[in-house]
């Protein structure tokens, strides 16, 4: 209940823009492990436990958010993983990760039915993840240790701990940083919590979710 009553806060306290990104349906679990789950709940927002676990929501977006260029939200921490190294290969904790997929324009359309673990095997699919954990300064960008190289990166947003924050990115900017040129079409987004390398737990929610 105090989770859900601080981020109901925090949701007040940022402005709506077009573009909202509904929790309540169209998401999926991923496991990224045969016996690692986290504890997702979608409505209103989107709420997650993490206890020693590690997994993924997912959702496609519809042909007209595929031109979004920016994004904003509203998340709060209760319970926090302690500070890890974000580009450490299985040390890499983190409390939430917010996940945006690109794909080249022309193949955008020839996708709209592949899974999150299918596009991110590929190597035309670009992935920016917002993260709130490590011990990094605030927009510092990390490439991923995960995947093929050049396809995805981590800014850092928020080091671990607790809180309730408001965010607003450049999607377009941030890709141009971290990938060169111009963005794709973004077909997908992704929330996840990451807890297993630490053994900890963690309480989060995220919501009020638009793209412009």
């Amino acid at each position: 209940m105090i989770l859900r009553t601080t981020l109901a806060l925090a949701l007040l306290a940022t402005p709506l823009t077009a573009g909202p990104v509904s929790f309540a349906s169209g998401w999926a679990e991923q496991k990224l492990s045969l016996f690692s789950s986290n504890d997702y709940r979608f409505g209103n927002t989107l709420s997650m436990v993490s206890d020693g676990s590690v997994s993924i929501a997912w959702t496609r977006l519809p042909q007209a958010e595929w031109g979004a260029s920016a994004a904003s939200w509203a998340w709060t921490v209760e319970q926090s993983v302690p500070p890890t190294d974000l580009s450490r290969k299985g040390g890499d904790d983190r409390n939430i990760s917010v996940y945006f997929v690109f794909v080249p324009q022309s193949a955008a359309a020839g996708l709209e039915g592949a899974g999150i673990r299918s596009l991110l095997g590929r190597d035309d699919v670009r992935v920016i993840q917002y993260a709130w954990g490590g011990n990094h300064a605030r927009g510092q960008l990390i490439r991923s240790p995960y995947g093929k190289p050049g396809t995805g990166v981590t800014i850092a947003l928020r080091q671990a701990g607790t809180g309730s924050h408001s965010e607003s990115v450049n999607l377009a900017g941030d890709y141009s940083r971290a990938f060169g040129g111009e963005k794709g079409a973004l077909i997908g987004m992704a929330v996840s919590g990451d807890s297993d390398d630490t053994n900890s737990m963690i309480r989060a929610a995220l919501g009020n979710m638009n793209l412009r």
